[in-house]
Formats: C-alpha cells, structure tokens, sequence
C-alpha cells in the first residue's frame, strides 16, 4: 500500500514539473520615480497631495488614477496613516545642486562621506593620535541623495546602520594587503588615498601624496564594521593601537551636513582620480 502511494506521489511530482516546464517568465523594470502614479516624496504638510487618499477600498493616485481593491489601497492606507509618525524626518536639512550618486570605483557622494569620516575621526581622537587615510564600505551607503531639498529623512536612509567611527593604527604592509583584497574583492571608499590599479593589480598605493611605506605605521579612520570582518575586512589585525568611539557614522555625517547648511553652503562633493583602474 505504502509503494503504491509512494508511486501515485512520485507520478504527480513529475506531471507537476513537466507541466511546468511549459511557462516562460520575462520582468521587466519600471525605475521608481511616481511616473505611473504621480507620487512623490511627501513633506509635513503635503502628505495627501503626495501620496494621494484611500476611501475604503479604492486609491486615488495624485494624478487621479483609481485603484480599486487589491493591495494598492492597503499598501497606500499604510503609508498615509505613518505619516504623522514620520513628519520630524521630513525637516529641511541641506539643499543639493546636483543628486550624489553612489558610484564606485569612487563618486561625490562616498568621496564626502569617506572624507567627512577622515575629519570626523580626526576630531574625535584628538591630537594625539594622527589620522593619515579613511577607509570606509560602500554597502553601508544605503541611498543617494536627491537633487534639490534633502530631508533629515534622507540622511538617515542614506547611513541607517549603528557603525561607529573608529582609528586604528597599522603597519604599511598590512595597509597594502587590505588595498590588494579591494583589487580583488572589490574597491571601497577611501580618503587621502590614491589607488592605481591595472589588470587585476595595485600597480601603486599613495598615502598624503606619498607612495606607501610597508615600513611606516598609518592612522587608519572607519568604522567598527570592518575591525574583525564586516564585507571581509579585519582592518583591526596586527593593529598597534584602536579606539572605538561611540558617534555613529549617521550622526557625524547628519552633523556635518547641518554646519554646511548654517554655513550657507549647498551640500555638493567631487571626485578627484583618487581610483584609477585600468584594463590590462
């Protein structure tokens, strides 16, 4: 009895597959900028002119289409009922020229982030301790920044994890190989630094304008995500001296973007050739 049923299952399996394999599959990409709807990014006080108003189960976009029942009018219901709970995130904190763009081998964008970190380390760790380079991940910059009003929203999206600035102090040799596993695994931001690599290889590393020493002890600023193996960096091994502060990445960057705007400077960055990657 048992074989039998084993047989029925095992025949029903294989009429499932094969009927499967008749379906084809093909997506297709829409970018996510409210052309089909016409939303856009609320502020505190537009929320409905927005996102649009749900009335029982039909959705009105902004630009009058309706949507009736689904999971259209939930999903805006969701997003409208927030709103109120959001409104502190939508405050003004900087005006942008241009969007910055996340980019590598480098862009605007993780160029001030990486070079705001540099500053940033440098400030917290004091005079005592020289801080020559930054390195930190480009997947810890979750979002770009939008041309025009940037939000405290923005911000916050853009750096949302709990990584701390840090400074550790390294021999050259060790520096060397971590730039030798970014040829490989894949560049990550860096400040006052310059990369040269081609085909595969660090054809030269530069520190402060200076080829790198294997010799000569560095002052390395990050954060405590790549110390001991975050995206596979142990910028911690064989390390002379560390500190750990307790300022988050998100906070010192949100503070940074804060006295530029008091400054009347519009928040806007550069690239400057500091990676150089060429084919063989």
């Amino acid at each position: 009895m048992e074989m039998a049923q084993a047989k029925v299952v095992a025949i029903a399996v294989a009429a499932l597959l094969l009927s499967s394999c008749g379906y084809r599959y093909s997506w297709e990409k829409f970018p996510i900028d409210g052309h089909r709807t016409g939303v856009s990014v609320p502020t505190a006080d537009n929320p409905s002119k927005a996102l649009g108003n749900v009335d029982g189960d039909v959705y009105t976009a902004p630009n009058g289409k309706v949507f009736e029942g689904g999971s259209t009018p939930t999903v805006a219901r969701l997003l409208s009922e927030v709103q109120p709970e959001m409104a502190h995130l939508k405050e003004v904190v900087a005006f942008a020229p241009e969007a910055l763009v996340k980019n590598r081998p480098e862009s605007a964008l993780s160029n001030f982030i990486v070079d705001r970190l540099f500053a940033d380390v440098a400030e917290a760790v004091g005079p005592r301790r020289r801080v020559d380079l930054a390195i930190t991940n480009f997947g810890g910059i979750r979002v770009d920044i939008p041309q025009g009003d940037v939000l405290l929203d923005d911000i916050v999206s853009m750096l949302p994890f709990a990584n701390y600035l840090s400074y550790v102090q390294v021999q050259g040799s060790d520096l060397r190989a971590v730039f030798e596993y970014m040829v490989e695994h894949g560049v990550q931001c860096v400040s006052n630094a310059k990369l040269h690599i081609k085909g595969h290889k660090l054809v030269s590393a530069e520190v402060g304008g200076r080829p790198l020493d294997d010799s000569r002890l560095y002052g390395l600023a990050t954060i405590d995500f790549m110390l001991d193996g975050g995206d596979g960096y142990k910028l911690a091994r064989n390390a002379r001296d560390y500190v750990i502060t307790d300022i988050r990445i998100g906070d010192a960057i949100l503070a940074d973007v804060r006295a530029m705007t008091a400054k009347g400077q519009p928040l806007a960055w550069h690239t400057d050739g500091r990676v150089i990657i060429e084919e063989e």
